[in-house]
Order: C-alpha cells, then sequence, then structure tokens
C-alpha cells in the first residue's frame, strides 16, 4: 500500500491532493496547521469512500512537529512513499510597506517548512517513492506587491533541484508544482474577493479561466505514481498563462 503525507491537507489544493491520492488507493495523512475541524472532515469523506486516513496536527516548519507527523504515518500504515508539501503562506505587499512580522511568517512557513519537510521526507521516504514541492508560477510572473510570496517559492524551486541530486540512487524523486491563479480561498486572500480582479486574472489565461484545485492535482497524481523519469523540475501548470 502506498502512504502519503500531505501537508495543508485540509483545505485548497492540498485536500484535492488529499482526495486525488486516496481515490488511487493511497492511505493519506493529512497534516493540518489550524482547521482541526477541516482536517477531520477531509478524513471523514476519505473513510466514507472507502479509504483510510487519519489527521495530524503540525507546524511544518517546527522540526519536532515534522518528525511526530513522520512517525504517526509510520505507526499508523508501516511507512511514507510520498510526500506532497502543500502548505503555504502569503501576506501581500509592495516592499516598502512590508511589515516585518508578516516577512518572518511567510519566510518561516514557505521556505524554512520547505527545508525541515523535506529533511525529514529525504531521511524516510521509501524507494519508489516522492517527494512533491509547491512553487508557484509567480516566479515567472514576478508581480508587483508580491516579492516575499515569489521570493520563498523561487527558493522552493532551488531546493527541490538540489535534493533531487543529494537523493542520488534512493530511487525517490523529488519535483515541485508551480501553479497559476486557482480557485482557492489564498487567492480571494490576494484579490480581496474583488470579481472584476478575479475576471481580468482569469482573462490572462489562453484557457480564459481560472485554474481548479482538481487541474493541479493531476499533474501531483502523476509525479505520485507514473512519473519515475521526471525529476527535479518544477512543473508549470497554469493553463498558458506568461
Amino acid at each position: 500500500m502506498t502512504v502519503s503525507i500531505i501537508t495543508g491537507g485540509s483545505r485548497g489544493i492540498g485536500l484535492a491532493a488529499a482526495n486525488r491520492l486516496a481515490a488511487e488507493g493511497h492511505d493519506v495523512v493529512v497534516a493540518y496547521a489550524e482547521s482541526k475541524s477541516a482536517a477531520d472532515d477531509a478524513v471523514a469523506k476519505i473513510v466514507a469512500g472507502g479509504g483510510r486516513a487519519l489527521a495530524v496536527r503540525a507546524d511544518v516548519a517546527d522540526e519536532h512537529d515534522v518528525a511526530a507527523l513522520f512517525d504517526t504515518a509510520e505507526r499508523a500504515y508501516g511507512g511514507v512513499d510520498v510526500v506532497v508539501h502543500a502548505a503555504g503562506a502569503m501576506r501581500p505587499s509592495t516592499i516598502a510597506d512590508l511589515d516585518l512580522d508578516a516577512l518572518d511568517l511567510v519566510l518561516r512557513t514557505n521556505l524554512r517548512g520547505a527545508f525541515v519537510v523535506g529533511r525529514e521526507a529525504a531521511r524516510r521516504v521509501r524507494p519508489g517513492g516522492a517527494i512533491i514541492n509547491f512553487s508557484s508560477s509567480t516566479t515567472r510572473f514576478r508581480r508587483e506587491g508580491n516579492a516575499v510570496y515569489t521570493a520563498t517559492r523561487a527558493g522552493v524551486e532551488v531546493l527541490t533541484s538540489i535534493l533531487a541530486k543529494e537523493m542520488r540512487g534512493r530511487d525517490v524523486t523529488v519535483n515541485a508544482v508551480a501553479p497559476g491563479a486557482t480557485a482557492t480561498d489564498m487567492l480571494d486572500a490576494f484579490t480581496g474577493g474583488d470579481d472584476a480582479a478575479l475576471a481580468a486574472i482569469a482573462a490572462g489565461s489562453p484557457m480564459n479561466r481560472l485554474g481548479t484545485p482538481d487541474d493541479i492535482v493531476e499533474v501531483v497524481a502523476f509525479l505520485a505514481g507514473p512519473g519515475r523519469w521526471v525529476n527535479g523540475q518544477t512543473i508549470f501548470a497554469n493553463g498558458g498563462a506568461i
């Protein structure tokens, strides 16, 4: 049985990944930071569909929480094969107006979190497994007002490439998925829920729409399954937006 840990698994793209991998027969560990009720609901839905899942609270930037997360997965299901690191934070701001507490939060969650989860995954993922990080197409767009988030996601891309090389001989792939604008609560927070702003973003895609979490997890499922010859890459899943 394939065992998958999904950080940020109680909402957005992480939740969609948990549902998709569970549907493909994975035992799923839904890691969450704050919303226990949402994580419990995600687990209940998977179990009701005949799958196996459990929810674990973990701060992805805390090495003790992350070690305990992996410990729980190993005790419950025997090991870890796939890690989907979808947890993230965004605090839009121009650089001139940047609140340094917000800077520290985003750096801690997005960049330190990627290193802490990546370190534990590198130690524990079984041969034949996959580590899947999340970057963002903002690393290409480089929009004003989003420098901190964009910089942390660029760091994830570098980490991913180097970790893939460091896993040499382990038969474990390491890749990143870089979504474009996707209909999640994070995008709503970025735009303030402004319908005109969302419509303008959608119009920037050749597909003339926003992405959905299910669009993005098509890539996750490929990397977690048959995509064994894709390694050390960042896959841009954005409908062709540039």
